[in-house]
């Protein structure tokens, strides 16, 4: 009886230990800061509801968000294309853009891993997508953690997987990374964010999945999943 105890007391303080540890990992999410995204629907205030789910999901992790809405000292808080050199690297009037304001907060937390959470649009297809940037030191790990996460997404609802695709296969807009002189997307550019994992997440589109998006439950739904997943992926890799 007494070992069975101290060997509860051992586990005990091992899960203890690795839960410490785990929360010096820290993870940074940018919601969509545009609110132009349709009639009656604002991306950013459903990706916000998602990433704040996620957050309030257990386990408890190091976590943070960046945003730009409502932030009059920049330009394009509230709307522009994550792959658009106007909306993004440009200094407008004396003004960063807002994802680069998002990714300057970022930075400054030193994040390990970063997820950005979009809705697409224009697609006609109720899915999800995850994306990764062309290139990368950590293509396969990212790749990794984006087919896990929208995985678990199209499992917890309706949407149809459609898998990991590169940022360069896009074909929008001009924003281009320096290294590569591939299309981008500025939120993954390892020029531009310093963590070490990072992709981005089309989740839904606003006009075939716009009742789930709208759903206060279906969002709460795609957070859990999302923070479920990735907590199990963490775990996996024994951040310490």
């Amino acid at each position: 009886m007494k070992k069975s105890f101290l060997f509860l007391l051992a586990m005990a303080a091992i899960s203890q230990s690795f839960v410490i540890e785990k929360n010096k990992v820290v993870v940074v999410w940018q919601p969509s800061h545009q609110t132009d995204t349709g009639k009656d629907f604002s991306e950013a205030e459903t990706c916000n509801a998602i990433v704040e789910a996620a957050i309030e999901t257990n386990p408890k992790l190091k976590e943070y968000k960046v945003w730009s809405l409502g932030n009059n000292n920049v330009h394009h808080a509230d709307r522009g294309s994550n792959t658009s050199v106007e909306h993004t690297a440009a200094i407008i009037d004396g003004k960063i853009s807002g994802y680069a304001f998002e990714l300057q907060e970022a930075n400054k937390l030193h994040p390990t891993i970063f997820i950005a959470v979009h809705n697409n649009g224009g697609t006609k297809r109720n899915a999800v997508w995850g994306y990764i940037h062309y290139g990368d030191k950590y293509e396969n790990e990212n790749r990794e953690l984006a087919g896990r996460l929208i995985k678990a997404i199209s499992a917890a609802t309706d949407l149809e997987n459609r898998g990991v695709l590169l940022d360069s296969t896009t074909g929008r807009n001009d924003y281009r990374c320096k290294e590569t002189n591939k299309l981008s997307f500025y939120s993954l550019d390892e020029n531009v964010n310093t963590a070490t994992y990072r992709v981005l997440l089309e989740i839904g589109d606003n006009e075939a999945s716009r009742t789930l998006l709208l759903s206060n439950e279906g969002r709460k739904k795609i957070g859990q999943a999302l923070k479920m997943e990735l907590a199990a992926w963490m775990s996996e890799k024994k951040f310490k």
